[in-house]
């Protein structure tokens, strides 16, 4: 493993110089003691990521984090990433899936927050707004991220290889059953924690029914084919989003039944379920240092893909109005996604899925925002810029 992490890094290290020369060559990063105006734009794009307030933290810990990037690079499902002992890791894409892990996702971090990658949330809301502009094999929201273990091959085509590799079997394996295999619920560790009497063990019962329902919804959710303009993939996305509100509203109502019904001594035991995968994140007290930026503006994260846009499109006239309209709108987007960034996990299951279920609606909420705009602003390019803005990450590669 260790072998691994370092081939990693070297891996990481050569990816950095590669875009530090194709930056420079597209005047994104000035050369030493030229554009002082490009470098403050470059240092604001970094800050201006959900996931910048981790990047002390995996300097601090930086094998834990290359850990947590070897799942999220191998497009692990949680429960993969817990058998090597990785902490589990957002993951955008699989295919042309977004978020295939949602149903295990959603439900393994109510139960287990604590085995996921600490960033978790803040690295799902940046690949939200870099997958409307970039899609996920683009070098630019590797280049924008303030982790420096994030993407390590990015720009080299090696993410979009491991897509098109997807089977079939994985696919079906992610929408069709996704109550099954490495996404099943742990109701077997829940009912053994907590010892439930007849009448919990009835609530329980309903809580299963609950998951397998909850499963149901996403079998229309994942799409067959690669959406390859930045509208079709904001649509896949909304509509895998929807699909995992939905499931979340009609898990919560059992679970919150069952969770009440518990004395004290149930609920402790409950709360303290999880899969052994090393150390468990500090108290919420020791969070709150680290957290506090998670409300701050964003600026960056929405002016970086619109200058690259102006750079590669050249919109003029009723197209640059667009876009303008298009970058108001991404930037109240992202206002709606720093409401529903918490300062802190909540200590309980119950409370977790309520979290998550503000999460996914401010998710939604932002992704309304911004198709009007989207689509306004596509149905105004010509072929060749429409051309362009699909596929604007090789545009802007060397």
């Amino acid at each position: 493993m260790l072998q691994s992490q370092n081939r990693l890094l070297q891996r990481e290290q050569r990816a950095q110089q590669g875009d530090l020369a194709r930056q420079q060559r597209l005047g994104l990063q000035a050369p030493a003691g030229r554009g002082p105006a490009a470098a403050a734009a470059v240092q604001a794009a970094e800050r201006g990521r959900f996931a910048a307030r981790f990047r002390e933290q995996a300097t601090a810990a930086a094998a834990p984090n290359r850990a947590a990037l070897v799942a999220r690079q191998s497009g692990w499902a949680p429960r993969q990433a817990w058998r090597h002992r990785h902490p589990a890791a957002f993951v955008a894409w699989l295919g042309p899936v977004f978020w295939p892990y949602a149903y295990s996702d959603i439900f393994d971090y109510t139960f287990w927050s604590y085995a996921y990658e600490p960033g978790y949330w803040a690295y799902a809301y940046d690949d939200f707004v870099d997958t409307v502009f970039w899609g996920g094999d683009s070098p630019y929201s590797a280049y924008a991220s303030t982790d420096p273990y994030d993407y390590p091959q990015a720009g080299r085509g090696s993410r979009a290889r491991q897509r098109a590799s997807v089977s079939p079997q994985t696919l079906q394996q992610l929408c069709g059953t996704p109550d099954k295999g490495v996404t099943a619920w742990p109701l077997a560790d829940i009912a053994q924690a907590v010892r439930p009497t007849p009448e919990q063990r009835a609530l329980l019962d309903e809580l299963k029914t609950a998951a397998t329902n909850a499963a149901a919804v996403f079998k229309d959710s994942c799409a067959e084919t690669y959406a390859m303009t930045p509208p079709g993939r904001l649509r896949a996305m909304m509509n895998r989003i929807s699909a995992t509100l939905e499931a979340v509203k009609i898990v919560r109502p059992a679970l919150e039944n069952f969770y009440n019904s518990l004395n004290d001594e149930q609920q402790a035991r409950f709360n303290a379920l999880g899969p052994n995968v090393g150390e468990r994140s500090p108290p919420p007290k020791q969070q709150e240092a680290s957290a506090e930026s998670c409300g701050d503006p964003k600026s960056g994260l929405t002016q970086f893909p619109i200058q690259r846009i102006e750079a590669v499109i050249h919109p003029a006239g009723k197209q640059k109005e667009a876009l303008d309209r298009l970058s108001e709108a991404t930037t109240t987007g992202v206002e709606v996604l720093q409401t529903a960034c918490p300062n802190d996990v909540p200590l309980t299951p119950v409370g977790r899925l309520e979290a998550m279920q503000h999460r996914l609606e401010a998710m939604l909420t932002a992704a309304k925002l911004v198709e009007p705009a989207l689509d306004e602003f596509y149905a105004t390019l010509s072929s060749e810029q429409k051309a362009r803005f699909n596929t604007l990450q090789q545009v802007a590669s060397p």
